[in-house]
């Protein structure tokens, strides 16, 4: 937001009500980047702000949704989401997502999102997910479709592996298809359809699809961004947990 506190929408980390263990449970909460950095990993409590239900898109919660500066804050992450992506050293301010740059742009090009975009419309995003079997050589097919996401705005879906979070065997998260973007139209609605090879091969199998909002409103070809989760890439729908197991 635009005092620098992450919004939260997933497993928010917290003790249990008279005891020190840490507990992870679905929801939503703005969280201070004050918060005690991990290895990754590791599970630490959040400095939690305020919590909400992310099913509840009237609450008195609403605020401008912003970018994260660069670098990352409280990032354990320590990988490029791309061979190109921008060094860790660099930086960059943080700006209101309707805002936030989008390189080469002048005023004249007609940038389409104009107003800020608020946690209340980005609450209302959902999606179906459909695999399909297309070939004895185990290709599959991904369909992904969703509504209530930004008008006229530019997504990537993501696929997650599951030793993209391994601190030992940490491989790179890519891209559902290439083109990996679709455009939402001026209801929101956005389709996607990618056919992968092998995906659930016991090596580094897919384990959850991710829509992201692309700030930057450009497409990276096999890569997700430049600027890393919060940076230029914002995640709007994933599932809750790894999946696909019993395929």
């Amino acid at each position: 937001d635009e005092k620098g506190n992450f919004v939260v929408i997933g497993y928010i980390n917290k003790k249990e009500p008279g005891s020190s263990k840490i507990v992870s449970k679905w929801g939503g909460a703005i969280v201070s980047t004050s918060s005690v950095t991990p290895q990754l990993g590791d599970t630490r409590e959040y400095d939690i702000i305020k919590e909400f239900n992310p099913l509840d898109i009237d609450q008195n919660i609403d605020r401008v949704l912003w970018t994260l500066p660069y670098p990352i804050p409280n990032c354990n992450y320590d990988m490029n989401f791309c061979p190109q992506q921008k060094p860790y050293t660099s930086k960059r301010d943080s700006y209101p997502l309707h805002l936030a740059p989008i390189p080469d742009a002048r005023s004249i090009d007609g940038r389409k999102i104009k107003k800020p975009i608020m946690l209340s419309e980005w609450l209302k995003a959902s999606g179906k997910l459909k695999l399909e079997e297309v070939s004895s050589s185990k290709e599959v097919n991904f369909t992904v479709e969703c509504s209530g996401l930004i008008p006229n705005a530019l997504y990537t879906v993501m696929v997650l592996r599951q030793n993209d979070l391994n601190p030992e065997l940490k491989t790179r998260p890519g891209v559902l298809g290439i083109p990996n973007v679709f455009i939402t139209n001026q209801l929101g609605e956005g389709y996607h359809q990618a056919t992968l090879i092998d995906p659930f091969n016991d090596k580094n199998r897919i384990i959850n699809v991710i829509v992201l909002f692309m700030s930057s409103q450009m497409s990276y070809g096999g890569a997700i961004g430049h600027f890393g989760l919060g940076g230029d890439i914002h995640a709007v729908l994933k599932l809750k947990k790894p999946s696909f197991f019993e395929f």
